[in-house]
């Protein structure tokens, strides 16, 4: 946790090997938490107990100077905070209410795919195989919001504007995660992350209040407390700080593998420990948009890619 240790490309590939499996998980305990928990509260109090525990451990490992920070890095780390965890943690709960965890993780996965659109728009020429990846991605989500929810649905549903819900839930990630690659952020990845998810905490514990969600506690079943605990202190604390090694080590290119393979696992365990279904269209739709993100972070990874979190593909998390 301190950034002037020596960088260890075996344990950030653990690393990012902890960001596969937590991350690809954290759609189906949604669907768990949510039956029983109002989604804004459930989003808030993840993000504040697993950035409050990420801290103290920051602050007992690094010191208080992990969290010195210019007001133009306190900018940067307030803006992820509302956009990441805020914005696109949020909104991806409220989905899940109208759509199947696993078609939330294949819509998720389109976010490298906005971040490119995003730098084109900046003046920043993409090649002509990323054009090609972006425009297959397209194809690939007209597939699948196409196919309508003729499978599984959310906990309460499965209305039509969910799905849409979740892609705008993806370009907070995405804009969030573009906007943090071209301002100063905190020398420390791991205080950077702390901040993010008590920013994101806040906003959405007073979205929560101001909404009127009233979360009745007593009624939450042991499965949505064992897996509101898992998301609380598991996926925030190591998957968070493990992305932000990650990020820091590895070229991004890498790291942005974790975009097609998170949808994969979350598929995988909505079949078999949910029962979720999915039909024909919506499996041809989701695997065209993971195909169109390999290609794009093929195209995107550069020769003797040198690592550095200060990279333009980072996809999103949850």
């Amino acid at each position: 946790m301190d950034p002037a240790a020596p960088s260890r490309p075996g344990v950030a590939w653990g690393a990012l090997g902890v960001v596969w499996v937590l991350w690809g998980s954290t759609f189906l305990a949604n669907r768990f938490i949510i039956t029983d928990v109002p989604p804004l509260f459930t989003g808030g109090a993840r993000f504040l107990v697993g950035g409050t525990l990420l801290a103290l451990v920051v602050l007992a490992v690094a010191g208080r100077r992990a969290f010195r920070m210019t007001w133009r890095q306190f900018g940067t780390v307030a803006l992820s905070g509302l956009l990441l965890p805020a914005w696109g943690n949020g909104l991806v709960t409220i989905g899940q209410k109208q759509v199947a965890s696993g078609i939330a993780a294949l819509l998720i996965a389109a976010v490298p795919l906005y971040i490119i659109v995003m730098r084109a728009i900046s003046g920043d020429r993409p090649r002509m195989a990323t054009v090609a990846g972006v425009a297959v991605g397209v194809a690939g989500l007209a597939v699948l919001l196409g196919a309508g929810q003729t499978g599984s649905g959310g906990t309460e549903g499965n209305a039509w504007w969910g799905p849409w819900l979740i892609l705008l839930a993806g370009l907070g990630w995405a804009t969030g995660t573009f906007a943090t690659t071209r301002m100063p952020v905190p020398p420390n990845p791991f205080a950077l992350a702390a901040t993010q998810m008590l920013v994101g905490g806040v906003i959405l514990s007073t979205a929560s209040v101001v909404s009127g969600e009233r979360p009745d506690l007593a009624a939450v079943s042991p499965t949505a407390w064992w897996a509101w605990g898992y998301m609380a202190v598991v996926v925030s604390l190591a998957a968070f700080s493990a992305y932000a090694y990650a990020l820091s080590v590895l070229p991004v290119s890498t790291v942005a593998t974790y975009a097609y393979v998170n949808p994969v696992i979350a598929v995988l365990l909505g079949v078999f420990v949910a029962g979720e279904r999915f039909s024909g269209p919506q499996l041809v739709g989701g695997a065209i948009v993971l195909v169109a993100v390999v290609v794009v972070i093929a195209a995107e990874r550069p020769a003797g890619a040198a690592p550095g979190r200060r990279g333009e593909l980072a996809p999103s998390g949850s």
